[in-house]
């Protein structure tokens, strides 16, 4: 299935699209299949984070498992 997922990089739980669209800082979108990194990413900006950036912002990053 192609498409997007949104994600709050506040509790890691899925959220709707208009969620999404209203809080654009602290919501990631990620393609559906799109595989797993294990590594930790910026809602803000998309790019992989350090894990102590992550540990640091916790708010506006999300941990890919």
């Amino acid at each position: 299935m192609s498409g997007k997922n949104y994600r709050s990089a506040k509790t890691g739980q899925f959220v709707s699209k208009k969620t999404a669209q209203n809080r654009p800082a602290t919501t990631l979108s990620e393609a559906r299949d799109g595989g797993q990194t294990g590594r930790s990413r910026s809602s803000k900006t998309g790019q992989f984070v350090t894990d102590s950036y992550a540990k640091t912002h916790p708010s506006t990053t999300v941990k890919e498992k």
